[in-house]
């Protein structure tokens, strides 16, 4: 099921694990590596790991570029929600989990937030701001569902059974 509005996208896939499996894949940001086609690495603060208030950051790739993000854990629901906010009001990205079958329903959605609109603006102008957000829900789109697919891959190959 993909959705597409506005400055949105989601989209999900059907797993062969359990959603409390799946949750504690997802929510090892360490492991993000293995299945973002754009976050290269990402390390938790001393201390944090995926609860509600703790940070992270996120080392990205892209068009020859290299940047880093932190972000901000919004939910942790083990089983059902882990998501989280990049530099706390930009844009937030996330995991749903539901039961379905045998398996997980996991849904992966990204949002741009209206702080994050108004940073690529200010940051980089209207034009080169709005093409900036335009990149962005493009790699949401084609990004989410390598995502999805890669987890997917990972998770029935590591969680049998689980």
């Amino acid at each position: 099921m993909t959705e597409t509005t506005g400055l949105s996208f989601s989209d999900s896939i059907l797993i062969d694990a359990s959603p409390e499996a799946v949750y504690e894949l997802v929510s090892d940001v360490t492991r993000t590596g293995e299945w973002s086609p754009k976050c290269k690495a990402a390390w938790w603060d001393e201390g944090a790991g995926p609860r509600v208030g703790d940070w992270f950051n996120g080392r990205n790739e892209a068009n020859g570029n290299t940047w880093e993000t932190r972000s901000l854990v919004v939910a942790a629901e083990p089983g059902r929600e882990f998501t989280w906010q990049v530099g706390g009001e930009l844009v937030r990205w996330g995991y749903t989990l539901a039961p379905e079958g045998e398996g997980t329903r996991l849904t992966e959605s990204w949002e741009l937030l209206p702080g994050g609109k108004d940073f690529f603006l200010n940051q980089f102008g209207e034009e080169t701001g709005q093409a900036l957000i335009d990149e962005r829900q493009g790699w949401a789109q084609t990004g989410i569902p390598e995502t999805l697919a890669a987890i997917k891959a990972i998770a029935e190959r590591d969680l049998v059974g689980a």
